[in-house]
C-alpha cells in the first residue's frame, strides 16, 4: 500500500511506535513513511481513532504501552497480514481483512443467537472500522 509524499516520493505503509507525551508508547500504528524526506503520516482511515486514544489518555497520562493493534481492527488486520508475509503487501493484506471479517460475523451470529445487543454493538464498531478503510 504506497501513497505520494509531497516530496514526490513514495511512501510505504508500515506499523511504527507513537509516543505520545513522552510518557505513553503506542505500538504497532499504521504510518506512512517516506524514505525520500523521512515524512511520517498516520495512516488517514486510523488517524481519528489514535486521536480519541490520545484524547482518553488525557493531559498527563501514566507511562506505559498500549498495543494498538489489539484496540483497533484494522492495526490488528495489518499487523497479522505483516506476521503471515513479512510485509504490508496487497494480496496479505487482503487476505488478513477477509480472514478478520468471516472471525467476526461468526461471533455476530453466536451474539444475535444469545440476543447479546452489547456484544453485537461491539461487533458492530469493530467491522466498521474495517469497511471504513475502503470507504476513506
Amino acid at each position: 500500500m504506497l501513497k505520494h509524499c509531497l516530496c514526490g516520493e513514495e511512501m510505504s505503509l508500515g506499523l511504527r511506535t507513537v509516543i505520545f507525551a513522552r510518557k505513553v508508547n503506542i505500538n504497532n500504528v499504521p504510518v506512512y513513511n517516506c524514505p525520500g524526506c523521512g515524512r511520517n503520516d498516520v495512516f488517514p482511515g486510523i488517524k481519528e481513532d489514535v486521536g480519541k486514544l490520545v484524547g482518553q489518555l488525557g493531559a498527563k497520562p501514566t507511562p506505559g504501552s498500549i498495543p494498538f493493534d489489539q484496540v483497533h481492527e484494522w492495526a490488528g488486520v495489518l499487523s497479522q497480514a505483516l506476521n503471515d508475509s513479512d510485509s504490508l503487501q496487497a494480496t496479505a493484506i487482503a487476505k488478513a481483512t477477509e480472514e478478520r471479517i468471516d472471525r467476526l460475523l461468526d461471533l455476530l451470529l453466536i451474539a444475535s443467537s444469545l440476543e447479546d445487543e452489547a456484544w453485537k454493538s461491539e461487533i458492530h464498531m469493530r467491522l466498521s472500522q474495517l469497511s471504513a478503510q475502503y470507504v476513506s
